[in-house]
């Protein structure tokens, strides 16, 4: 097989992909959120990162650990680097739910609720990323 047919291959892959986590991401949104708050999710979870990083009432361990997240997430060195279609953001997405859902842990909801800097439905996707069961 010559290099553009593997190229294509690989791109035509990666374009599935991206589909299919679209189309998931999709399903699973609350049905109040709109394109808007959807826009303004990434700095608001930004925003919420560093809220939580300063929150005095938030455990040592896990502030420093949100330090790190922000380090890695502005930093250009990435596990995927974010020049590689779906897969160089994605791996930013799982990053930002491990680090929730160990905030949730120990911290709590009531922490990333009294710090969320965004609308009551990106709190809930907040929150569904962190793992949390959203009771309707």
């Amino acid at each position: 097989m010559e290099w553009w047919a593997t190229l294509l291959a690989v791109v035509g892959g990666l374009l599935l992909l991206w589909a299919l986590m679209v189309a998931l991401l999709w399903r699973a949104r609350p049905e109040d959120l709109t394109l808007r708050e959807a826009l303004r999710l990434v700095p608001d979870l930004v925003r919420l990162v560093r809220r939580l990083a300063r929150d005095p009432e938030v455990p040592r361990g896990v502030r420093v650990r949100l330090w790190l997240l922000l380090a890695y997430l502005l930093s250009p060195v990435d596990l995927v680097p974010d020049v590689v279609p779906v897969l160089g953001y994605a791996d930013d997405v799982v990053v930002v739910a491990l680090a929730l859902r160990a905030v949730v842990r120990r911290a709590g909801t009531e922490a990333i609720g009294r710090s969320w800097p965004g609308s009551p439905a990106g709190l809930a996707v907040v929150l569904r990323l962190a793992g949390v069961r959203l009771t309707p």
